[in-house]
């Protein structure tokens, strides 16, 4: 069992900056893919960034691509998504999730995950 716990979100006007964390508790952190997922009002649950357990390759969905960072601490079982030049169009409620599904490449589906915090609410002003 894993229990996963999401901070850093909030409103932030266009342009800004935000940082997500995601903490982990239960099973060993350091052996799992850790991905990051976020869900519109009205839409289906879109896949924005995923990492290796042990941080060598990240993965972004492409509408992030360029503005966030994912990136993971396995000494604080903790991984973030680094949030830059915000748009209107990012508001969502993030996810972030776990892959023990034990492939090489983890997944972009959300499908493939099989823990999720209860999200934070990211809300983006124009």
């Amino acid at each position: 069992q894993v229990q996963l716990r999401e901070s850093g979100g909030g409103l932030v006007q266009a342009g800004g900056s935000l940082r997500l964390s995601c903490t982990a508790s239960g099973r060993t952190f350091s052996s799992c893919h850790m991905g990051w997922f976020r869900q519109a009002p009205g839409k289906e649950r879109e896949f924005v960034a995923a990492i290796t357990w042990s941080s060598g390759s990240t993965y972004y969905g492409d509408s992030v691509k360029g503005r966030f960072t994912i990136s993971r601490d396995n000494a604080k079982s903790t991984v973030y998504l680094q949030m830059n030049s915000l748009k209107p169009e990012d508001t969502a409620v993030y996810y972030c999730a776990v892959d023990w599904r034990g492939m090489v490449v983890p997944s972009t589906r959300s499908s493939g995950y099989d823990y999720w915090g209860q999200g934070t609410q990211v809300t983006v002003s124009s």
